[in-house]
């Protein structure tokens, strides 16, 4: 089954239903409302100006485009002319355009009006608005080749936080699958009111997000991206029962100066599902957003390569500091330096297989090779399994500090740090030493009462002498993509003689 076939679900089979109501950031409030037929009837007339324009399957396609109708438009054209949908982060500039456009070779680059990126020399440049003159001028038919569940569908470059962007390949069966799944899962039914405010660019918002939307035929309100001073009246307004976020939103709705107590108390009675991911979501946000607004957020795991790979239960124990359980059809374990799997309790990489896997790099031979041991996928994130299959995520494989030969897990300092009422955000990172060969470093970002002493104690209270970092930074801001992982290669260097830190001491002074 191809995308296209499964979309149709809503797009035929609900056709006179309201689908879409999009509110863009120069619209001042005004809502455009479309049906699924409606959303048929402009991705027809795209698939029509795309052929016109030359594209054909295999084609890879670049767009740069915020979230809207444009976007939308597009990729529902692609996915039926088996043109590979390729997205671009909307803050991607000069460095990462070259590497992207270099490595893809796409017939052309998307942009919106007015956008003038950096590209490489002989990059075709196609504005969004063109395209949509275009489109309405060609017939509203249904037109395109049979393409299958193995066609390439999207190329999702990584957020490169180790060399150079990599390029992962998702088919339309992955896609399908991964659809499915979120929409099973997590219940996702035509009654649902989904606030869609995360960026379309990537895996969360367009795989788990549109995607769920189209397969369930619900209700979707797109907006061009999440803008805390109008949450409030946003949520107020439209009334979800459904929602993604990444914790970074979550932590934004917890102040109170931007969802006062009673509407957070409306905005919970309404809803149905918080859904977190992306980065880790701290027990504290966790247990404070359960007081404000009523709900628990279900916390799951994905990855680009992977797409959804594990879950909280909707019903059952969404259990703090964890990630859940596998989705159906996923199998996962957990295995050494050596790939011998290891048994619960064990920290060790975590490894998958699953019908919602990538296909391979683009034209990367070797990285997808190495990517896999014995049909396993690496992640390369690090985990542990409770005996009831829960599994807690203790960060990337080369976050690991190794300090005088104990292995230290950033993820266990950082959620300790969290607790601490006055720290806003987190970040370890190991810091070469010549006697140990690394320590951890803390970042942290907080209020201004903050005492940093009060924050080397509680670390030494709480945990072994080698894993209390040996200084702790403060930020204005930690450096974080645009789903709100942190870019820890992207941290300023720590070295014992800078002075703009705090460092730890065996007596636990300044």
């Amino acid at each position: 089954m191809n995308l296209t076939e499964l979309f149709d679900r809503s797009l035929i089979g609900r056709r006179q239903r309201v689908a879409l109501e999009w509110e863009g950031i120069e619209a001042h409030g005004a809502i455009t409302r479309l049906t699924f037929g409606d959303i048929d009837e402009r991705a027809c007339r795209m698939t029509h100006e795309l052929a016109a324009r030359g594209l054909a399957v295999g084609d890879r396609l670049c767009v740069q485009l915020p979230n809207g109708l444009a976007f939308l438009d597009v990729f529902l054209a692609c996915t039926r002319l088996g043109v590979i949908f390729v997205p671009v982060n909307v803050m991607y500039r000069e460095r990462e355009l070259r590497h992207i456009v270099t490595d893809a070779e796409p017939r052309a680059f998307v942009v919106a009006r007015g956008a003038t990126p950096a590209l490489p020399p002989g990059t075709e440049v196609w504005q969004a608005e063109s395209l949509g003159d275009g489109a309405r001028r060609q017939p509203a038919t249904r037109s395109g080749p049979r393409l299958d569940a193995a066609t390439p569908a999207l190329i999702i470059y990584t957020s490169g936080t180790t060399g150079a962007a990599k390029g992962a390949v998702l088919s339309h069966g992955s896609l399908g699958a991964n659809g499915m799944n979120v929409v099973a899962a997590w219940h996702v039914t035509d009654a649902d009111r989904f606030l869609a405010a995360l960026p379309l660019f990537h895996v969360h918002g367009l795989g788990n997000g549109v995607h769920g939307w189209l397969i369930s035929g619900c209700l979707m309100r797109l907006v061009e991206r999440f803008d805390h001073r109008r949450a409030a009246s946003l949520f107020a307004e439209f009334r979800p029962t459904l929602f993604f976020g990444v914790p970074t939103i979550y932590h934004r709705l917890l102040d109170a100066d931007v969802v006062p107590d009673d509407i957070a108390r409306a905005i919970g009675a309404s809803a149905r599902l918080f859904v977190s991911g992306s980065a880790p979501l701290p027990a504290h946000v966790l247990a404070a957003f359960s007081e404000r607004f009523g709900h628990t957020i279900l916390e799951r795991y994905g990855m680009t390569e992977a797409l959804m790979i594990t879950t909280n239960p909707y019903d059952g124990e969404r259990r703090a500091g964890t990630v859940g359980v596998p989705f159906p059809g996923v199998e996962l374990r957990l295995v050494d330096d050596d790939d011998v799997a290891l048994s619960s309790g064990m920290v060790g990489e975590v490894q998958l297989k699953s019908p919602c896997l990538f296909s391979g790099y683009w034209r990367n031979e070797t990285a997808t090779a190495a990517s896999f041991a014995d049909g396993w996928f690496r992640t390369g994130d690090l985990g542990v399994r409770s005996t009831d299959g829960y599994l807690t995520l203790r960060g990337r494989r080369g976050d690991l500090i190794i300090s005088g030969g104990f292995n230290i897990y950033p993820r266990e300092i950082e959620e300790l740090l969290l607790e601490d009422a006055r720290v806003r955000e987190a970040a370890v990172a190991g810091a070469p030493d010549e006697l140990r060969g690394e320590v951890p470093v803390a970042y942290v970002v907080g209020d201004a009462e903050l005492d940093v002493v009060a924050l080397e104690q509680r670390c030494r209270s709480q945990l072994a002498s080698f894993k209390v970092p040996r200084a702790f930074i403060r930020l204005d801001a930690l450096p974080r993509t645009a789903l709100g992982k942190v870019q820890k290669h992207l941290l300023p260097v720590w070295r014992a003689s800078s002075p703009t830190v705090t460092a730890a001491r065996e007596s636990g002074k300044e």
